[in-house]
């Protein structure tokens, strides 16, 4: 593949490993992050410290705080900006995103005023349609990626060509992409498993142990596909890299500031303290709202995410919402599969 020029907007932990990543495979990279003090300090370190210390950054990685230099002539833009701030970032800067460039969105999440998933917030900052846009997602934490460790992701868009092009441009040996059609799931997925980590994370603040971890991925899991499927997802999608494999990931690991913010809160900290704790983004807590808004609106049953949103606003004691979770009326595991192929089950 031609090493082409791209323009990562967003200098965090994940903006940041993905910059490198593209830059080691030859490609002109140009990483973009609105602070130029802390720009100017990567670029004499080379190292960013605050977000990703530790991983050096290649030589060929141009840096800047200069939007119209990051963008201008670039064929791909990996939009690393958090979610509630793409809205705002997007309007300010319409005049650079032209519909031609190929957007690759690595953020996950749901703008929490209006719910929507972060392709129609593009599409509605930019008046641009989602031909040229793909999502970039799976379990894939930045402090691995950056230190090159074995990682698998998936790229889902509207328009096959684009996502087998973005394949390539990600592709490595340590770093391997798949495609998928499912754009809707691959987003709701990646945007949905932040509020089960959290409630999973409060789990294990409290006290509990692995038996209450793994039955919160699980039925997590189902109320994610509930909500996708209402959406217009394939139901696949849920069981694969976008799904099962970031919730997991994002439950479990050492990594994951949704478990860590939740660990907090299930200690008995407020939502303002482990926030402040965590020092970077937390998209989980914003989502659990949208994600509730989304679930009234579509009348699907999502009793994980209900009990989250009531101990992060409502003030709802973690033990409290687990003793509700757990004497809610008896249920078939599947109640969509024991209803339709088990109808004469007696």
């Amino acid at each position: 593949m031609q090493p082409e020029k791209i323009a990562v907007l967003g200098a965090g932990s994940w903006g940041t490993a993905l910059a490198r990543l593209l830059a080691q495979k030859g490609h002109r990279v140009v990483l973009w992050g609105r602070n130029r003090e802390r720009i100017e300090e990567m670029k004499k370190v080379r190292e960013n410290r605050r977000y990703l210390p530790g991983v050096n950054l290649p030589p060929n990685l141009v840096l800047t705080w200069d939007l119209e230099k990051a963008m201008a002539g670039c064929h791909y833009v990996v939009l690393a900006v958090p979610a509630q701030s793409q809205r705002r970032f997007l309007e300010e800067n319409r005049r650079f995103f032209t519909g031609r460039e190929t957007v690759i969105n690595v953020a996950k999440g749901l703008e929490k005023e209006t719910s929507l998933p972060l392709s129609h917030v593009y599409r509605e900052a930019t008046g641009c349609d989602l031909e040229n846009y793909v999502v970039l997602s799976g379990p894939s934490h930045a402090e691995e990626v950056g230190r090159d460790m074995p990682t698998a992701v998936v790229v889902a868009g509207l328009s096959r060509r684009r996502a087998e092009a973005v394949q390539d441009l990600f592709l490595s040996r340590r770093f391997r992409v798949y495609t998928h059609p499912d754009l809707t799931g691959v987003e709701l997925a990646g945007a949905l498993k932040n509020v089960i980590a959290l409630g999973t994370g409060i789990a294990e603040g409290v006290g509990y142990g692995d038996n209450s971890k793994a039955a919160l991925i699980t039925r997590g899991l189902v109320e994610i596909t509930r909500l996708g499927v209402a959406m217009g997802a394939h139901p696949a999608t849920f069981s694969g890299l976008a799904g099962l494999g970031d919730l997991v990931v994002t439950c479990t690991s050492r990594h994951s500031r949704n478990r860590r913010a939740g660990i907090g809160i299930g200690q008995g900290k407020s939502l303002e303290e482990v926030l402040a704790e965590v020092g970077m983004v937390v998209e989980g807590v914003a989502t659990t709202t949208a994600a509730l808004k989304l679930a009234w609106e579509r009348q699907v049953e999502m009793p994980i995410v209900s009990a989250t949103y009531a101990i992060l606003y409502e003030g709802l004691k973690p033990e409290e919402a687990v003793e509700k979770l757990m004497t809610r009326q008896k249920k078939h595991e599947m109640e969509e599969l024991a209803a339709e192929a088990f109808a004469g089950w007696n």
